[in-house]
């Protein structure tokens, strides 16, 4: 029955097993789930603080489809030259609601009205501007022009 003997049924299982390992390292969810979030963000404070730039910390998840929404916007060249030209991006896993909730609460919790969600600080950790009352929580439906203006606007933040 088998042409390939006991080989494919090993091959089955094994791509079986190995499809969390994968789906967990697909490139096109904006969040490393498995990233140390302290250290994420220490290196941030880090290069802002020799670029003279304030730090965005964006909370999310993968399983959140306004986070991919707005991930993907930030990733069109007008957003994304503006953050790049304005800040020191690190996202921030949040889980379902139950990962780097310590990093979020040191932050004010910008979570709570919702995610994805975000805060600019400065070099000192000053909180310049949040997202506190769930803001970008409808960011799938916002519209490109809509999320361009939220930008431009944040990259007039004076530290």
């Amino acid at each position: 029955m088998w042409k390939f003997g006991w080989k494919m049924p090993c091959v089955l299982l094994s791509l079986l097993l190995l499809s969390p390992v994968l789906e967990a390292a697909d490139p096109d969810l904006p969040y490393n789930e498995k990233a140390d979030a302290k250290e994420m963000i220490t290196r941030a404070y880090a290069g802002a603080a020799a670029r003279e730039k304030p730090v965005m910390i964006v909370f999310g998840a993968n399983w959140c489809p306004d986070c991919r929404a707005l991930d993907k916007a930030m990733h069109e060249p007008d957003i994304q030259d503006l953050v790049e030209r304005y800040f020191q991006l690190v996202k921030v896993d949040v889980g379902n609601w139950d990962k780097n909730l310590d990093v979020v609460a040191e932050y004010d919790n910008p979570i709570q009205g919702g995610i994805p969600s975000l805060v600019v600080t400065d070099i000192d950790r000053k909180i310049l501007f949040m997202t506190k009352g769930g803001q970008l929580a409808s960011a799938r439906s916002m519209g490109h022009d809509t999320l361009l203006k939220f930008f431009q606007t944040l990259s007039r933040l004076q530290p």
